[in-house]
């Protein structure tokens, strides 16, 4: 990742809306802070209503600030004092549901915003960016005709044919069936990545986030609780919020023992080196489904409670003898009938604790 130049940044930002009954503010976003090096790919993620689609219009200039500036390559484009209109700012935007022209061929649509040169060059530089999203087979075709994925590749095409610093992704992938999103959310990394593009995306959906992002913000109640790499956001969660939002576990009671050690009802876990808590303290251990180990011949049993097939594998959720309910991912050739007890392991590699 490219991390010497700061293609965008957000400075402390505040979005302020007037409440529907005409009584009082509502605060949409709230001292919102980031910063996006140069050809690097980046994603907003939180629930819905948690305020990242206002920030990524305020991004193209479609929203005010009440505070704060937002800069790109180190000019301010928005603040309380300063606006550059949408126009002027270089940035390139992917709609939620493509927007495309269903009159106009999927070439048309792809030079639909470039706005000088020859028609010849127009068609000229479309075509090479269909070519770059393999697409230029498509391009007497029109969106009617295409899959979703293809029509997702062409409106990014779009976005991308007049060389903006920036590219928009508002929930890019919510329109396409969902075993579709990871294998699609993949190939637009793959795209921007090789056409040394800066993204930004929006999404609820983590697993779209960990596909193409190079860093994501987690967003509540209109602020970034952690910014951080897909890696560390899910091994290294800064907060009791995130480690619940980001993959998914339960947290079990532990007490910490001498030697840096956690003492859980599923065994000891060893706390991440330089992790030093005196002896005897309740803590909170977060246990994810990869942490809990399918093994036929562990002594440690569990009840399937509930079991949800995946393919590859069921996702079970388990209860110990304590009544604790646990997560565990276990290959689909081992299908456990609902009640029955099955083998258990810790398979924990690292420790993520928060304090009782």
């Amino acid at each position: 990742m490219n991390s010497s130049t700061t293609l965008i940044s957000l400075e402390n930002i505040a979005i302020q809306f007037p409440k529907q009954d005409g009584h009082g503010i509502l605060e949409v976003v709230k001292d919102l802070s980031f910063r996006l090096p140069k050809a690097d790919i980046a994603c907003l993620l939180g629930p819905s209503g948690c305020g990242k689609s206002t920030v990524l219009r305020a991004i193209c200039g479609f929203e005010p600030l009440q505070a704060g500036e937002i800069k790109i390559y180190d000019k301010t484009v928005s603040s309380k004092s300063i606006f550059i209109s949408p126009a002027e700012r270089k940035v390139g935007m992917v709609f939620q549901d493509f927007a495309l022209f269903p009159h106009l061929t999927v070439l048309e649509n792809v030079i639909f915003g470039l706005r000088t040169g020859a028609p010849v060059e127009r068609n000229k530089v479309g075509l090479q960016w269909l070519k770059r999203v393999s697409l230029a087979d498509k391009a007497q075709a029109y969106p009617h005709e295409l899959s979703g994925g293809q029509q997702q590749r062409v409106a990014l095409a779009r976005a991308m044919a007049p060389e903006p610093d920036l590219i928009l992704l508002d929930e890019p992938f919510s329109n396409l069936d969902i075993d579709l999103r990871e294998r699609l959310a993949t190939e637009m990394r793959d795209i921007l990545k090789a056409n040394n593009v800066t993204a930004l995306l929006v999404t609820h959906d983590q697993f779209e986030a960990f596909a193409i992002a190079d860093h994501i913000g987690v967003m509540n109640d209109g602020k970034i609780i952690q910014w951080d790499s897909p890696y560390d956001l899910y091994h290294k969660p800064n907060s009791r919020y995130v480690a619940e939002f980001i993959g998914r576990g339960v947290f079990i009671k532990g007490q910490t023992q001498a030697g840096g050690a956690v003492e859980i009802e599923l065994g000891q876990l060893q706390l991440e080196d330089g992790e030093q808590m005196s002896p005897g303290k309740e803590i909170d251990v977060l246990l994810r489904a990869d942490d809990i180990q399918h093994d036929d011949a562990s002594p440690m049993l569990a009840e399937v409670v509930r079991k949800a097939f995946r393919g590859a594998d069921f996702l079970y959720t388990l209860r110990l003898d304590s009544g604790q309910e646990v997560f565990a991912f276990v290959p689909s050739h081992h299908n456990h009938a609902i009640g029955e007890k099955i083998g258990i392991r810790l398979g924990a590699d690292h420790v993520v604790t928060f304090k009782q």
